[in-house]
């Protein structure tokens, strides 16, 4: 039986090379790209389709940032597909980045300028923004669009005799200093985008102890220093032109700095290729590369917690009642005013 595989972000980037990844293992697949836009997507998706003309590609439109458009998609995906075996939660932002310049050259030219690239503390932060749910956009599309996503299409990966998989692209930037449950949004910080990727460390943990049991499993991978439309947007272009034969320099005494999307989409292949009960729930399997090149993952311990997963799965549990609750009342509102204009 074919094997059904969404992908969240998934026209351009890691996202992208992980479909290529996949379809080349596999190219009976039904792989469902999920994207914000969907003129990348077609593109995306005849990309694709130049390389594997027999593949079964289909395009679902998402903005993982909104909760209406979440529902929306996952009652299309409830109504397209009757299980789904890999929901591969990718999609993220990282809005108006900054970094301090000084600290930038300075580390650059030091002994630590491995860490620097691979977690960007103390040098990078972002200008978040409340988006039209209320509610912090970094946190809502890196985290909770996605919690919500795989509360929604539970009936799909939950099912009797079926082993289904979720798998969350993080980052080597999660870190608990930068994450608090007093403020999980992250509104009161400077970085948003290390909380949120520490905090779908956290929910992972917490899906496999609430889900296990019913056959679904998750994990967490980090694709290492890629060069994304995500990592261009924090230095001008000359600069990345500048440093980038520094970084592949660099590359040959660290393996973090993957560098390319299809060599940092090489653990979420990885973990396609294995059983998810063989897989270790509080590691985050990290795409390497060698000095050479060649492409590897390894499981790292993430600094976690189980009081602090279930205390923020809680709260989201309860963020995602609100949400919804929001939701009723505006349609319930808008329903009134259309039968009052009616009548009239």
């Amino acid at each position: 039986m074919e094997k059904v595989i969404l992908v969240t972000g998934a026209n351009s980037g890691i996202g992208l090379a992980l479909c290529e990844r996949l379809l080349c293992e596999d190219s009976r697949l039904q792989l469902c790209l999920a994207c914000r836009n969907m003129q990348r997507a077609e593109a995306a998706r005849s990309a694709l389709l130049t390389s594997h003309p027999d593949a079964h590609i289909d395009l679902l439109h998402l903005d993982v940032g909104s909760v209406r458009s979440v529902l929306h998609a996952a009652h299309k995906v409830k109504a397209r597909y009757n299980r789904l075996d890999y929901l591969y939660l990718n999609a993220g932002i990282m809005p108006n980045p900054q970094i301090d310049i000084k600290a930038f050259f300075k580390g650059l030219f030091s002994s630590n300028v491995v860490k620097m690239f691979a977690t960007a503390e103390g040098l990078l932060t972002q200008q978040d923004r409340v988006n039209k749910d209320g509610l912090q956009e970094v946190f809502a599309t890196n985290l909770f669009g996605h919690f919500v996503l795989v509360r929604e299409l539970d009936s799909i990966l939950c099912q009797a005799g079926q082993t289904s998989r979720v798998v969350w692209t993080s980052s080597s930037n999660a870190r608990r200093s930068a994450f608090s449950l007093e403020d999980v949004q992250h509104r009161l910080g400077t970085e948003p985008y290390a909380s949120s990727k520490y905090a779908s460390d956290l929910i992972s943990l917490a899906l496999n102890r609430h889900n296990n049991s019913q056959g679904l499993y998750s994990s967490v991978i980090c694709p290492g220093l890629v060069m994304t439309n995500l990592t261009y947007g924090i230095l001008p272009s000359f600069f990345w032109t500048l440093i980038m034969p520094i970084m592949y320099l660099i590359r040959i005494f660290t393996n973090t700095f993957t560098l390319t999307p299809y060599n940092g989409a090489g653990a979420l292949h990885s973990l396609f290729l294995k059983k998810p009960e063989s897989l270790d729930p509080r590691a985050k399997y990290h795409s390497l590369t060698s000095g050479m090149g060649s492409n590897y993952t390894q499981p790292r311990q993430m600094d976690i917690d189980d009081d602090m997963s279930e205390a923020l799965y809680v709260k989201l549990l309860e963020m995602e009642k609100a949400a919804r609750k929001r939701l009723k009342e505006e349609d319930d509102n808008k329903q009134a005013y259309k039968n009052g204009l009616h009548h009239s």
